[in-house]
């Protein structure tokens, strides 16, 4: 009898280590990343950083040989992702809470069935051919780069995310909920939109602050669509940068190695900020 416990005590401390050592594992490279990203960027990180458009290989040139910091910043990225990300929510949220109302309340009709297939399509689509899309559908019509033809393939990019989290939030929710608004004389659209949306907004809030960290670091899509920009540009008709087209511009141009890595640790910074929001949300209203 003894033997046996000490046989189960000791398969289950082999079994706790080895998870332990396979999480140590997978923790390494992703501490290694992040540590090399803020040990090289951060030098570059000042005020003008964030206030100055992105330095020439003139400028950059001359500040490598003089050992000093690069001038410049990325402020014309950091205007250029704040237009296109917030167009592209605006274009999504509405979109995708309406498609994961409709999902969640007719699981079973033909309409919700496409359009649960299309969402996991979409969400399985390389950013790239997302990017082709949007090119198709709205730089070619317009026959110019722009800001919003990025917004549109951001746009494309969030709605599974926030469909499917929509219609999850929504399925959680108890039925008595709606039909007690039912039963107190409110009518559906009502019930919809005063008591079952708030009551998941948690979840649903959560879904959107995540597909907005998961579209705010795509350059594929944007390279094809919104092209790029040198200059602070507020115009979402024209061309824009963006940071993560701007890590790739530095990448191309050895004087301007440096700003990869600031402009990486700011990616980074803000990514983790919308995902710690997210997971507070959770904690407060899920």
């Amino acid at each position: 009898m003894k033997c046996g416990v000490y046989y189960r005590k000791l398969k289950d401390r082999l079994f706790f280590l080895t998870v332990c050592m396979f999480s140590f594992l997978t923790a390494v490279p992703l501490v290694a990343i992040i540590s090399e990203v803020v040990l090289k960027g951060f030098r570059q990180i000042n005020w003008a950083f964030f206030t100055e458009q992105a330095p020439s290989t003139l400028d950059a040139m001359i500040a490598r040989n003089s050992g000093s910091i690069l001038p410049g910043g990325i402020a014309n990225g950091i205007a250029g992702t704040l237009l296109m990300v917030a167009a592209a929510a605006l274009m999504a949220v509405p979109a995708g809470i309406l498609c994961g109302i409709a999902l969640a309340e007719k699981p079973k009709s033909f309409f919700s069935g496409t359009v649960r297939f299309i969402a996991d399509l979409i969400q399985g689509t390389p950013s790239i051919v997302i990017g082709i899309i949007a090119y198709i559908w709205v730089v070619v019509p317009m026959k110019t780069f722009s800001g919003f033809a990025g917004s549109v393939a951001l746009a494309i990019m969030m709605l599974p995310l926030i469909i499917r989290s929509t219609e999850e939030a929504l399925k959680m929710l108890p039925s008595s909920l709606k039909e007690a608004g039912l039963a107190l004389g409110s009518s559906y659209t009502s019930v919809v939109i005063r008591v079952m949306l708030p009551s998941a907004f948690g979840a649903i809030f959560t879904g959107i602050l995540l597909s907005v960290s998961r579209v705010m670091g795509e350059t594929a899509p944007l390279m094809l669509t919104a092209l790029g920009c040198s200059v602070i540009n507020w115009d979402i008709f024209t061309p824009s940068s963006a940071v993560p087209l701007l890590v790739w511009e530095f990448y191309n141009d050895p004087n301007l190695v440096d700003m990869i890595w600031s402009s990486s640790l700011f990616l980074l910074a803000l990514i983790f900020i919308f995902n710690l929001i997210s997971k507070i949300i959770i904690r407060k209203y899920v």
